[in-house]
C-alpha cells in the first residue's frame, strides 16, 4: 500500500437510529456516495513565519498586520490563526474511558517519559555527488551535533543522499541517524572533467557553453588547454567538442540524479502527517536551460505537498573556484588559466542560485557564506515557535491549473522579515468533484492541524485479545446542532464524511476507515440529540504505540473538524 493511498472500509454506523423510518427515509443512514466538498477547493491556505533581526520567530501579530497579494492583487484574509508547533502531545498509556472525560493521570516519579505524537518531519538531503570530502565531513559532523542535542521529541528525521548510496528513513532513534551520517562519503559520477585533473579540464559549465550555447571563447580556451596538457599542437576543435559533449552528459547525469532524489524526498515527506521540511546540504550544482524542467518539477511538487525546502551551502565561507591550493593551474598559459577561473566562478554562482531558488520558491531559507554549519542546520531544521496561517478565497479564480504568485507582506512593521511560500496552483477544470473530495480528505488526514468548525471530541479504548493482538476503538463525538442543514420535506438534510486513520509513531500510515453518514433529521430529533452523535471505528492491531487522526466533513455547510489522539497498547 502506498503512503498516500487510503483503502478505507465503508462500514455501517448508528444502526439503532437507522431503524427509525419515515416516508422520506430513515433519519440517519450510511451511504457509499462520497460527499461533495466545494467551498474549500478554492480556499488557499498560506503559512508564514515572521522573524526579528536576530532570527527569532515573532508570535504577537494580528490579521491586520498582514497584506496578502495573489498575482499582485490584494486579497481578503478570510481565516487567520497563530499556531505553536512542537508542543509535545503525550501518548495515553491507559485505556480511555469512553463514557468519561477524566483528567489524565499524573506522571509517576522516576518513570520513563511517555512517547509523544510526531508532528514535524525533516529530511536531511546530503549532496554527496558534488561535495568534496572536507565539506561533506564538516556538514556531516554539524548535522550529527544538531540531531544529538537539538532534535525534539515530536520530530522525526530521515537522511538521504543524492547518489542514493546512503539512506535512513524517518526515525527518532538518533544513534541510528548518527551511524548513517558516519557512512557519508563523496560519490561523484565522474572524477574527470571539471575536477582539475583531466586533460582538458572541461567543467559542466564550460561544456554547456561549448555545446549548447556555441560560445567560441569557451571552445578556444578548451582547445588551447588541450593542446598544452596533451603536448599535441595538432588537436582540433572537433576533438574538443566531442570531449565537451562527454562532460556535458556527465554533468547532466549528476544534475538529474540530484533532482530525482529531491523529488523522492518531497514525495516521502508528502506522506507524513504534520509539518514537512527538507534541508538540502550541498555546495550547489549547475542547472542548465535544458535541465531547468527537472528543478521546476521539484519546486512544483513541493508547493503542492506543502513541503518547505531550505538549503545550506556546506562550503561555508568558501574560496572562489580556481584559487584553491589543491587545484592545479590550468595548462595553456595565463590567458587560459584566467578564463578557466572565470568560468568556474560563473558556474559556482549559477549553482548557488539553484539553492536560493529552491528555498525561495517553497518558503524556505538559504544558509550560506557562514562557517557555523551547526547553527545553520539547527535554524533550517527546527520548527518555528510561531506559525501564522492565512487563508483566502481568490476572486474569479479560473480552473486552468496555472501558477499564481503569492506575496505575504507586513503593514508598516520594520525590522521583521516574512518567510512564506511564493505561489500555488489553481485547480484544473478536468478535476472531478470526486477527485477534489478525495484529495481534500487525504490532505486533511495527512496533517496535524486541528480544526473545530464542528465541535469534536475523540475517545479511545483498547482491549487485549492475546499476547500480541488487540482491538482499538476510536469514538468521534460530534455536536451537529450547528451544521447548516438544507430544509426539505420537514427534515434537516446534510451528509457527513468521517475518516479515522491510524499511524505509527514515525508517522507512517497503517490503516483507515471512512464512513458516510446521511442525515434526514426531524426538528424534534435534532433538538433531542443533546451532546451530539458518536461514530465508532475499530481496528485490529498489534501491541504497540499508535496515533489516531480523525477528519469530519459535511456537505451542506462545508464545515470540517479534525483531531488527533494517541495510545500505547502494552
Amino acid at each position: 500500500m502506498s503512503f498516500r493511498t487510503l483503502s478505507f472500509l465503508l462500514l455501517v454506523a448508528a444502526a439503532a437510529w437507522a431503524q427509525q423510518t419515515a416516508p422520506s427515509g430513515p433519519e440517519l443512514e450510511t451511504a457509499e456516495t462520497p460527499a461533495k466538498f466545494t467551498s474549500r477547493v478554492n480556499l488557499v491556505t498560506v503559512t508564514a513565519v515572521v522573524r526579528d533581526r536576530d532570527g527569532h520567530a515573532v508570535g504577537t501579530l494580528t490579521k491586520a498586520d498582514f497584506r496578502l497579494l495573489d498575482n499582485g492583487k490584494p486579497q481578503v484574509i478570510a481565516k487567520f490563526s497563530v499556531e505553536k508547533p512542537g508542543i509535545p502531545v503525550a501518548i495515553e498509556k491507559d485505556a480511555a474511558d469512553l463514557e468519561s472525560h477524566a483528567e489524565p493521570k499524573p506522571a509517576v516519579s522516576g518513570a520513563a517519559p511517555a512517547p509523544v505524537l510526531a508532528d514535524h518531519f525533516v529530511v536531511y538531503l546530503f549532496d554527496d555527488i558534488h561535495a568534496t570530502f572536507e565539506d561533506l565531513a564538516r556538514a556531516r559532523d554539524a548535522a550529527a551535533e544538531v540531531i544529538a542535542h537539538s532534535m525534539q521529541p515530536a520530530e522525526r528525521a530521515a537522511i538521504f543522499t543524492t547518489s542514493g548510496q546512503v539512506s535512513q528513513d524517518f526515525t527518532n532513534d538518533w544513534p541510528k541517524l548518527q551511524d548513517t551520517l558516519r557512512r557519508l562519503r563523496p560519490a561523484p559520477v565522474t572524477s574527470g572533467p571539471g575536477h582539475g585533473f583531466a586533460c582538458p579540464d572541461i567543467s559542466y559549465y564550460m561544456a554547456d557553453r561549448i555545446v549548447n550555447i556555441n560560445d567560441p571563447q569557451a571552445l578556444q580556451v578548451a582547445l588551447l588547454q588541450y593542446q598544452a596538457c596533451s603536448n599535441n599542437p595538432y588537436v582540433t576543435s572537433s576533438e574538443v567538442q566531442a570531449l565537451a559533449q562527454q562532460a556535458l552528459h556527465a554533468g547532466e547525469h549528476e544534475t538529474q540524479l540530484s533532482a530525482g532524489v529531491l523529488v523522492q524526498g518531497v514525495r516521502r515527506l508528502a506522506a507524513m502527517p504534520g509539518q514537512r521540511s527538507l534541508v538540502l546540504a550541498s555546495p550547489g550544482f549547475l542547472v542548465t536551460f535544458y535541465d531547468q524542467p527537472e528543478i521546476t518539477d521539484v519546486i512544483n511538487r513541493a508547493i503542492r505537498a506543502n513541503v518547505v525546502i531550505s538549503s545550506l551551502d556546506i562550503r561555508g565561507l568558501w574560496t572562489p573556484p580556481g584559487f584553491e591550493a589543491s587545484r592545479p593551474t590550468a595548462a595553456g598559459g595565463a590567458y587560459v588559466n584566467t578564463m578557466t577561473i572565470q568560468y568556474l566562478g560563473q558556474e559556482a554562482l549559477a549553482g548557488e542560485s539553484v539553492m536560493e531558488d529552491l528555498a525561495s520558491a517553497t518558503g524556505g531559507s538559504w544558509f550560506h557564506a557562514n562557517n557555523d554549519l551547526s547553527n545553520g542546520f539547527r535554524r533550517l531544521a527546527a520548527a518555528p515557535e510561531f506559525i501564522y496561517v492565512l487563508a483566502f478565497t481568490p476572486e474569479n479564480l479560473k480552473s486552468d491549473g496555472k501558477y499564481h504568485k503569492l506575496q505575504v507582506a507586513l503593514r508598516e512593521i520594520k525590522g521583521l522579515t516574512v518567510q512564506a511560500r511564493k505561489g500555488y496552483y489553481a485547480p484544473r477544470a478536468d478535476t472531478s468533484a470526486a477527485d477534489q473530495e478525495k484529495q481534500e480528505i487525504e490532505d486533511a488526514v495527512f496533517s496535524r492541524e486541528v480544526i473545530q468548525d464542528i465541535p469534536l471530541i475523540l475517545h479511545t479504548q483498547f482491549f487485549r485479545s492475546g499476547d500480541v493482538n488487540a482491538n482499538l476503538s476510536v469514538v468521534a463525538q460530534m455536536d451537529i446542532k450547528g451544521l447548516h442543514y438544507q430544509k426539505a420535506e420537514g427534515r434537516n438534510h446534510d451528509k457527513l464524511t468521517i475518516v479515522a486513520a491510524l499511524f505509527d509513531l514515525n508517522g507512517n500510515f497503517i490503516v483507515g476507515e471512512q464512513k458516510v453518514l446521511i442525515l434526514r433529521l426531524k426538528d424534534q430529533t435534532l433538538e433531542k440529540l443533546g451532546s451530539g452523535i458518536r461514530i465508532k471505528s475499530s481496528f485490529d492491531v498489534k501491541v504497540g504505540s499508535y496515533v489516531v487522526r480523525v477528519v469530519v466533513r459535511d456537505s451542506e455547510g462545508q464545515m470540517m473538524a479534525t483531531g488527533n489522539a494517541a495510545v500505547e497498547i502494552q
